[in-house]
């Protein structure tokens, strides 16, 4: 099921807006995925990007809100295809895996974001050692996720009209 796509509300304290923008960004990414089919999920349109795929898209988000805020924010281990460094855009290559189920990850890893985000001070900073972008507070990773997601949203958007000609945006 789609999340509902809801702007946050008007009058706000800062992290009901910013975690209320992030989530909007999250559902129109499940909203561009919604009736597609495998084929199509799966199928490059850009022929210099081969591997900007709407599924490549979804497993890169998924694993980018996990590198911001389980790896730099917290300080977990450094795990994932992007911390790997053996190949470029690895989190991107999801041949076969199907796009049911990257959303469910999707989804699962942005409620798990969520709860580190409701759980500490945006004021506070990332704890891992080897990372120097770790050192930027978790407002600033939070602002950040609302842009990186929006920019693949973007992409998405753009995507899908090539694939199928669907278009809307919320």
């Amino acid at each position: 099921m789609t999340p509902p796509r809801v702007r946050p509300p008007f009058v706000a304290d800062e992290r009901t807006q910013l975690v209320g923008w992030l989530d909007l960004q999250r559902a129109i990414v499940h909203y561009k995925c919604e009736g597609l089919s495998e084929a199509d999920a799966h199928r490059p349109v850009l022929p210099s990007s081969p591997l900007m795929t709407v599924a490549g898209l979804v497993s890169h988000l998924r694993w980018t809100e996990h590198c911001w805020f389980e790896v730099l924010f917290l300080g977990g281990p450094a795990e994932g295809p992007q911390m790997a460094g053996e190949q470029e855009d690895a989190d991107m290559m999801v041949e076969g895996v199907p796009l049911a189920r990257l959303l469910d990850d999707y989804a699962r890893q942005c409620a798990r974001s969520n709860e580190i985000i409701a759980a500490h001070s945006l004021d506070e900073p990332g704890r891992h050692p080897d990372f120097t972008s770790a050192a930027a507070s978790l407002r600033w990773m939070v602002i950040h996720m609302v842009e990186e997601t929006a920019r693949h949203a973007g992409h998405l958007d753009t995507i899908r009209e090539i694939l199928d000609g669907e278009t809307g945006y919320y």
